[in-house]
């Protein structure tokens, strides 16, 4: 069987994105990264991404007239490579709302916190700040709402008491690198269905679409 051809967009070093690249070597991982795309013509993450035999490409956002116009070069690439998934990974863009729509159900992000609390920036210090006991990481579908598409998986970890918003972030990252293959294996293998905006995976628990890490 075909494996699912994933597109990833970065913006920077993107973790993640080594963290896709390593399941995907997987023998049998059902899925396999045909393209990286950022926005940052110096991004890191187009280096690592070269360096693990993944084709890898630049297209910067400053030479475009707009969201809209951008946006759709970036598709163009995508679609070139026969992308079936694409899979944000600290991409820092907001699409107009064309994106989305064009890549609807088929456009998922990874948000360091357990969505629908603390969106937007700095969320790990949003946390912290709240007195939260529990934050983690959240998969969801990418809507033309920031952060508010429907949830697909999360992971969970402990807020400790002298955790700075850099130690917590560390803690929930390591989640991500585990969840986000995880969600995209679900994909390949064609278990994810979404209806009236609730997310459900086949052959699979609820319970186990959460993550739990008590480790320090």
């Amino acid at each position: 069987m075909a494996k699912l051809k994933v597109g990833i967009l970065i913006s920077g070093r993107g973790s993640n994105m080594t963290a896709l690249i390593g399941a995907a070597k997987a023998a049998d991982y059902p899925a396999e990264i045909a393209v990286v795309v950022s926005n940052v013509s110096d991004a890191a993450g187009l280096d690592i991404a070269k360096a693990a035999g993944v084709a890898a490409v630049a297209i910067p956002h400053k030479g475009f007239p707009d969201r809209e116009s951008f946006d759709k070069a970036v598709s163009a690439e995508l679609e070139r490579r026969g992308v079936q998934l694409v899979v944000l990974a600290g991409f820092l863009r907001i699409f107009s709302p064309w994106f989305p729509q064009r890549w609807r159900d088929r456009l998922i992000n990874i948000h360091p916190s357990l969505l629908p609390s603390f969106k937007g920036l700095h969320v790990q210090q949003q946390a912290i700040d709240a007195g939260a006991r529990i934050s983690g990481c959240t998969v969801h579908f990418v809507t033309a709402d920031l952060d508010a598409g429907p949830i697909i998986a999360q992971a969970a970890v402990p807020v400790l008491p002298d955790d700075t918003a850099d130690i917590l972030a560390a803690r929930i990252l390591r989640q991500e690198h585990r969840l986000y293959p995880m969600v995209v294996r679900w994909f390949a293998e064609a278990r994810i269905g979404v209806k009236d905006g609730r997310v459900s995976v086949s052959g699979v628990p609820p319970a186990a679409t959460l993550l739990f890490s008590a480790e320090p």
